[in-house]
């Protein structure tokens, strides 16, 4: 009887376990994402190293991550669900010339430039991303992280 008890405890806890372990797959980061989305891309997809960037270099969550606020969010931890960045900045791709030109022509003021610009996913990922990487470039006085578009985006084959 003790013996037929363990084993189904054993089972017991091995669903659960597997289970929980299965809801938290859907979340849980890979250590290299692929920053691609449903819309054609000019260039290349970059290829992100999230472990790396977490790990080696301290970035954290709310570097990256941000509310409809534009607050960090530096309180995830793996398993939270994270939406993807096109979610909110839901204009495919970058802002087309003929925008830049209208903007130019109404002399609509950089801050707002910025803020329109950033509801274009690419022109979000760039801020972002550059931004950061001019920050880290300027702090080691070197030229590591990259911010020119042939370095994160490798040609096309």
């Amino acid at each position: 009887m003790l013996k037929k008890g363990l084993l189904i405890a054993a089972v017991v806890a091995f669903i659960v376990t597997g289970s929980i372990g299965g809801l938290q797959a859907g979340t849980d980061v890979a250590d290299t994402l692929m920053m691609k989305n449903d819309y054609p891309h000019k260039k290349s997809i970059v290829t992100f190293t999230h472990k790396k960037h977490s790990e080696e270099y301290g970035t954290k969550c709310g570097d990256c991550h941000h509310d409809a606020d534009n607050k960090p969010l530096n309180d995830l931890k793996m398993g939270d669900d994270v939406q993807k960045c096109i979610e909110c900045h839901k204009k495919p791709g970058e802002v087309p010339k003929e925008l830049k030109k209208e903007w130019k022509d109404k002399k609509v003021k950089k801050k707002e430039k910025d803020r329109l610009s950033r509801e274009f996913h690419a022109e979000a990922l760039h801020d972002n991303c550059r931004d950061c990487h001019k920050k880290h470039n300027k702090k080691t006085k070197t030229k590591d992280a990259p911010t020119t578009c042939a370095k994160c985006h490798p040609k096309k084959e």
